[in-house]
């Protein structure tokens, strides 16, 4: 008897889900990874057609690896996650709808490049714009390689690869409105006219350990890019000069390496927010900030370049340097509303073998 009334609930509540209309089933899909979402349609009559009927589509290749993850991620793992990603893409953006028009999707896609599925997945996507499917497009290329294991070999062949798979499909560049990268050397290739001339629409870019060969510097001049996000990590650059994007709102950069003042803005009207962090060593000789500040004109022309800046974040400052220096920053970005001072170390331990490494003997900023 017990039996029969959990097999009853159970049937009443499979019917009630079954009930709710497609857009309340689709939101419920639309917050659980592509792979769960196929598996779903697959052992139910009610949900079979509703993952062809998502408008914002996010396939990881990492869903399709095994679970727990395998740490490292093995050749053989990126094939096999690629071969179901290619197969889900192929399935999800490919196969006819149920209804006769057409839907536009938003795709967020991440996968590896490697044994050429580039070759399969750059066609699916491109016939996919070419159809109206797809317009919108937010596409990271991932490396398993840690940025301290990359040889100057590795990273100009990923570059290799990623300017391949461009080249090959125009259309999918001209739809991408995010774009992440990994362990990518563009020495041999223009770096601004593939991520910023190309990329037209582009509002989001992610680069982690990415340069154009070591210490070179990257000079944005595109007053007509989009570009509201760029985040950069772990990038050899000798220097980041912004000389124009219109509408940059966040600027990251995290880790540079670079000796001198490594970033100078110039036309940034919209830039409201900047983080700077700074994994600063002996060999790290410092700047004056009235010698070689990396916002110019200094003064009260700073007011121009930071007018619009909200949130304001420095991090990994020495504990016995002397802040005063951060009152410029904040007389020019008077509409600063969350202003960020993380310290690199606890009084306790300012006289260490570990601070006389990293600082040397230096005690302030200006020494």
């Amino acid at each position: 008897m017990e039996l029969n009334s959990r097999h009853s609930q159970k049937g009443e509540d499979e019917d009630r889900l079954s009930m709710l209309p497609d857009d309340v089933l689709l939101s419920i899909l639309g917050r659980v990874d592509i792979a769960t979402a196929a598996r779903t349609s697959a052992v139910s009559t009610r949900w079979k057609h509703l993952p062809w009927l998502l408008r914002e589509l996010t396939i990881d290749v990492k869903d399709f690896l095994p679970t727990p993850h395998p740490n490292p991620v093995e050749a053989q793992h990126m094939d096999a996650a690629m071969a179901s990603l290619t197969k889900a893409i192929r399935s999800l953006l490919g196969s006819p709808q149920r209804e006769a028009t057409i839907i536009t999707r938003r795709l967020q896609l991440k996968l590896y490049l490697v044994n050429g599925y580039s070759d399969a997945v750059g066609p699916l996507l491109a016939e996919a714009i070419g159809t109206g499917s797809l317009k919108d497009l937010d596409l990271a290329i991932l490396d398993e390689k840690e940025p301290v294991d990359c040889t100057s070999e590795c990273m100009l062949h990923q570059a290799c690869i990623v300017d391949g798979f461009f080249s090959a499909c125009p259309s999918v560049i001209h739809c991408l409105t995010g774009l992440s990268l990994d362990n990518v050397c563009f020495a041999e290739w223009d770096m601004q006219h593939l991520l910023l001339d190309c990329c037209k629409q582009l509002r989001r870019l992610f680069l982690s350990n990415c340069d154009m060969g070591m210490f070179s510097a990257w000079k944005i001049q595109a007053p007509g890019s989009h570009l509201e996000v760029l985040e950069v990590g772990c990038c050899c650059l000798g220097k980041l000069e912004v000389l124009n994007l219109p509408k940059l709102e966040r600027l990251c950069w995290d880790g540079w390496i670079c000796p001198n003042a490594p970033l100078s803005l110039g036309v940034v009207p919209s830039l409201t927010e900047l983080q700077l962090l700074c994994p600063a060593n002996v060999t790290f000789q410092g700047f004056n900030l009235s010698d070689n500040l990396w916002l110019r004109p200094e003064g009260k022309q700073l007011c121009s370049v930071l007018s619009r800046l909200r949130k304001l974040s420095l991090l990994d400052i020495f504990i016995e340097f002397d802040l005063l220096w951060m009152m410029v920053l904040l007389e020019a970005a008077l509409s600063v509303e969350m202003f960020d001072v993380e310290i690199w170390e606890h009084p306790c331990i300012v006289d260490t073998e570990g601070r006389r490494q990293s600082y040397g003997e230096r005690t302030s900023p200006w020494k």
